[in-house]
């Protein structure tokens, strides 16, 4: 299912997935891909999520808070597959991991990047209450640092800023992993 919901519809996105490049991929390497990514959140460095569909038959798409922007900053990305574009998944789960980020694990700031191309992904963190800081040119890069020629808009949330937005009004429920509520 993986495999599927993850196909050539993906490939505008390869510059902003690093892992896409390789898309589609063998069940094996697929495999080793999640993996990784459990490893990753285990180790609090990466936290990777699927994104299904209300009756959880299908993986429609994936977000995450990453930790590539220094300590005290999460990034989130997200990608939904084609199919299912335009029904509020991404906003939700944007919004969520914007909570989560800031109610649960105390970052001082919540950072989307987006192409400048892609009007539907621009208007996730304007929905949201994130300001749009700037435009970054030529600064996508593939897995080997090869650069992609691709633009960037960086949307950023500050601690500060967060209570009021639409985001902080997101209705949610977290857990631990021993399944104590956090939110």
């Amino acid at each position: 299912m993986l495999k599927e919901a993850v196909d050539s519809s993906l490939e505008h996105l390869r510059p902003w997935l690093p892992w896409a490049h390789e898309l589609p991929m063998p069940l094996e390497a697929t495999v080793e891909l999640l993996r990784g990514f459990r490893g990753q959140f285990d180790l609090g460095q990466e936290f990777v999520y699927a994104i299904f569909s209300p009756d959880e038959s299908e993986a429609i798409g994936g977000t995450g808070l990453h930790t590539r922007r220094g300590e005290g900053v999460f990034e989130i990305g997200y990608w939904i597959h084609t199919s299912r574009a335009g029904e509020g998944f991404a906003t939700e789960a944007t919004a969520a991991l914007t909570r989560v980020a800031f109610e649960v694990c105390g970052v001082e700031r919540v950072e989307i990047r987006t192409d400048p191309e892609n009007a539907p992904s621009l208007a996730i963190p304007r929905k949201l209450g994130f300001v749009e800081e700037g435009r970054l040119r030529n600064a996508a890069h593939g897995r080997d640092g090869t650069p992609l020629r691709a633009d960037s808009v960086v949307f950023g949330l500050l601690r500060a800023e967060f209570t009021g937005t639409p985001a902080a009004s997101v209705a949610l429920e977290a857990f631990d992993a021993a399944g104590r509520r956090l939110l």
